[in-house]
């Protein structure tokens, strides 16, 4: 008998694992006798040993064990001032998206040869979906250049980032509004790419239902760091004193977004629960001893101990290995004082007895004069 075989394509992933790319497609066979299943990688194991499927939510998504599992207190470090540049869509970014030969490579070398220069610390993040590729956003100034070519990458970097200087050969833009930018990087982890366009999706209903579709911008970003706290987003908005601030959020749920536009955005409030940082100018002078430099990941102060010359090593979740050097003596006053006529009383003590044992040996001596007599 003549078996037919019909090959039918019915999705088709694009995924990164372990920092290499796969290609994995879901395939069916169909025979004419007898029907057989294949199995995937997204497949499990139930109770009854009967196959079922696992949604993408709960391998990479909202729904994932590691879900909440680490503090995101202190995982972004301060700094002063984030560039963003507009590239293509984020479906069809690198995982090193930085390294694509053309403006991405040369603007992220240009920006790390002179990054020393800078006067505060500035970040580099690619976004998708801008006006045209080129495209260059500077917060907190609240900044846009347009269409940036390949060939005035270097004068860019050396007049705006290095001395501060506008970019004359480009055209300027002062920006309004909030911007919240989603980190949609699918190439680069899996659960940035199934977390990120949920996400966006889920701001946009709510942005629309608001009517603040021209106050709010939505734009998918290349990878910020801290994959397993996706999703992860920064939101560029006034604080509640009317400043510009970029602040990062992670293990971000679509339920979480109304509260991102109700309570941040709106007033400028931070959801302390899915912080993870932001930014925090440095004045020049300052010292460098800071705050957030003396934190642990728990977020829990380092505490120097003087006298202490083994060194801390300071583990995970905020737990130390330091030794507590023993505690040191401290002299009061009164306890001084104290002890001072606890010596003298001792003192007068031992005088007395030694005036008392004298008389009773010159006693016993005379009483034995008195009867040799």
């Amino acid at each position: 008998m003549i078996t037919k075989v019909t090959l039918s394509f019915r999705s088709f992933r694009f995924f990164n694992s372990l920092s290499s790319i796969y290609f994995c497609e879901t395939l069916d066979f169909g025979v004419t006798k007898k029907t057989k299943k294949t199995k995937t990688t997204s497949m499990a194991k139930a109770d009854n040993n009967n196959d079922v499927p696992v949604s993408d939510d709960e391998l990479y998504g909202f729904k994932r064990p590691e879900m909440h599992s680490s503090s995101l207190t202190g995982t972004v470090g301060p700094y002063g001032r984030h560039v963003f540049l507009c590239y293509k869509s984020h479906e069809t970014w690198l995982p090193r998206v930085e390294s694509e030969e053309g403006l991405p490579k040369r603007f992220a070398k240009s920006f790390k040869d002179r990054k020393a220069d800078f006067a505060v610390e500035t970040k580099l993040t690619v976004y998708g979906g801008g006006e045209s590729d080129g495209d260059v956003l500077i917060f907190p100034e609240m900044i846009k250049y347009k269409a940036l070519k390949d060939t005035d990458v270097d004068a860019f970097v050396e007049n705006v980032l290095v001395n501060g200087k506008p970019w004359t050969s480009g055209i300027k833009e002062e920006l309004s509004g909030s911007f919240v930018f989603v980190c949609a990087h699918g190439s680069r982890d899996t659960r940035c790419g199934v977390c990120g366009p949920a996400l966006m999706e889920k701001f946009e209903q709510e942005i629309s239902s608001r009517g603040l579709s021209d106050q709010i911008f939505v734009k998918p970003c290349s990878h910020i760091g801290g994959h397993k706290y996706a999703g992860n987003l920064i939101v560029f908005s006034p604080d509640s004193a009317g400043n510009i601030s970029g602040h990062w959020y992670g293990y971000v749920t679509p339920d979480d977004v109304p509260a991102m536009l109700d309570q941040h955005i709106a007033k400028g409030e931070i959801i302390q629960k899915l912080s993870r940082g932001g930014m925090k100018l440095r004045h020049e002078g300052e010292e460098a001893e800071k705050e957030d430099e003396h934190k642990i990941p728990n977020g829990n102060s380092v505490v120097e101990q003087k006298g202490f010359t083994g060194g801390c090593c300071q583990g995970s979740n905020g737990v130390s290995c330091c030794q507590d050097p023993a505690p040191e003596l401290v002299k009061k006053e009164g306890s001084v004082k104290r002890n001072w006529f606890r010596s003298i009383e001792k003192e007068e003590v031992l005088l007395g007895a030694a005036v008392v044992s004298a008389v009773a040996t010159v006693a016993v001596v005379y009483s034995i004069y008195r009867r040799s007599g």
